[in-house]
């Protein structure tokens, strides 16, 4: 039997941490499913859901363009919660930055 080769890391070469995880290419079941439990806001009477809906429909981008849901993105109400499903890649934090500038503009 030939000696395996062992493979020596080159000093200039290390690979970036965290690169090869951000892209991940979703199929159908690998969905993104986000929840905004407005409850607590609805029985004080601050905001309205439905409103708040609307709201997110017209500022949320997709593909860098407003009203573009398509059938990438997906979003129903259930009383006071809104659920979010997204089959291309979606932030959460970008999800939360319009909740809270919404309820910075309501107060």
């Amino acid at each position: 039997m030939a000696p395996a080769k062992k493979q020596v890391k080159k000093p200039g070469k290390q690979p970036l941490k965290g690169k090869g995880k951000a892209v991940k290419k979703l199929g159908k079941k690998n969905q993104i499913k986000l929840f905004i439990d407005c409850t607590h806001p609805v029985e004080d009477g601050i905001m309205n859901c439905a409103d708040f809906e609307k709201y997110l429909h017209e500022r949320i981008k997709v593909g860098g363009k407003t009203n573009n849901f398509g059938k990438e993105l997906t979003m129903e109400r259930q009383k006071t919660k809104i659920a979010l499903t997204s089959d291309v890649p979606f932030s959460k934090r970008y999800l939360k930055y319009l909740t809270k500038s919404t309820s910075r503009r309501t107060t």
